[in-house]
């Protein structure tokens, strides 16, 4: 006969978590997060180009250096209004930002800002960009950016993107207006010089925007956004982008005469516009071999194109310094 135990059987126990256990605690986003996300809903690379070509210009205005009230106004107003408009654009393409590989980091497609809030924020740039600049700068240059801001939204955004391979031919213009906000930022009225580089920008947006688009036609494609890459062939995207910048080259030369600058300028635009149209010539090439995707090498002249823009204003900033 077995003998029984009188004593409990031994179990082993497991201390309960501290409820003040760091390791056990959810904690949210930092607030340096959540200002990285709202920041980065604004695109702050493009608020740098649309900087880029509106301050030069007041320089042209002013026939010198402009005055720094204005010019910090000015700089302040544009930022709140381009963040604003691309806000918008984050909050209306949330969708195909979500699947395209160039975009899925995106604050919005990585849920790191609610759609709602997004609006609220965007709507609330808009509104502070309208009072600051019609207050502190002027009400006109105030009318232009907001003008610039509903096309973008209206125009670009939410009929053009999606419908048209003519989409940045004509939603571009919205990017062209910081050089009519930069010159009646200091006098108070429109004039042909800034209608001319409000040109250059046009034709300089379409050959811009396309080389970025050969590099990610796929993402494109398959979210059915018609950029002229998607439904062309290399070859014919190739030949698109060398005519329009044939013709921004000769547009930013016609500043010289129209707007009365010196030679620095025209000398700039020269040179800078034989280096633009030697890599077109490139791409056309690379594309007439039968190339295609990485090969064609598009991103060369996507990233020339911002440093042709930069220099050029640039240019026309420093022009009448050494009249």
């Amino acid at each position: 006969m077995t003998a029984v135990d009188p004593r409990p059987a031994a179990t082993t126990s497991y201390p309960a978590p501290h409820p003040a256990d760091p390791a056990l605690e959810v904690t949210g986003p930092s607030v340096r997060d959540v200002i990285k996300a709202y920041v980065g809903l604004t695109k702050p690379r493009i608020i740098e180009l649309l900087l880029i070509t509106t301050v030069p210009v007041m320089f042209l205005a002013a026939g010198g250096v402009p005055g720094l009230g204005v010019v910090a106004a000015t700089l302040v107003g544009g930022i709140l209004a381009a963040g604003s408009a691309n806000t918008i654009n984050c909050v209306l393409d949330r969708d195909i930002d979500e699947q395209m590989r160039r975009t899925r980091r995106r604050p919005l497609p990585r849920h790191a800002v609610s759609p709602r809030s997004a609006t609220i924020f965007g709507i609330a740039l808009g509104i502070l960009a309208t009072l600051e600049l019609g207050l502190l700068v002027n009400w006109l240059s105030s009318f232009l950016a907001l003008a610039a801001n509903a096309f973008y939204v209206f125009g670009y955004t939410m009929v053009l993107k999606r419908r048209t391979v003519q989409n940045i031919v004509w939603g571009g213009i919205a990017g062209c207006f910081p050089t009519l906000i930069g010159w009646t930022s200091v006098t108070g009225e429109l004039a042909w010089t800034p209608l001319v580089l409000f040109a250059v920008v046009f034709f300089w947006t379409p050959p811009h925007t396309w080389a970025l688009a050969m590099r990610y036609r796929e993402d494109y494609a398959s979210v059915d956004v018609p950029m002229l890459p998607v439904v062309a062939t290399p070859v014919a995207t190739a030949r698109q982008i060398l005519a329009y910048s044939i013709v921004m080259v000769i547009t930013s030369i016609a500043l010289w005469p129209v707007g009365g600058t010196g030679w620095v300028y025209p000398l700039a635009a020269v040179i800078l516009g034989v280096v633009f149209l030697r890599e077109a010539f490139a791409l056309l090439a690379r594309a007439n071999t039968g190339a295609e995707g990485a090969a064609l090498r598009p991103m060369r002249l996507f990233h020339f194109s911002n440093i042709y823009l930069a220099l050029l204003f640039i240019a026309a900033a420093i022009d009448p310094l050494l009249r």
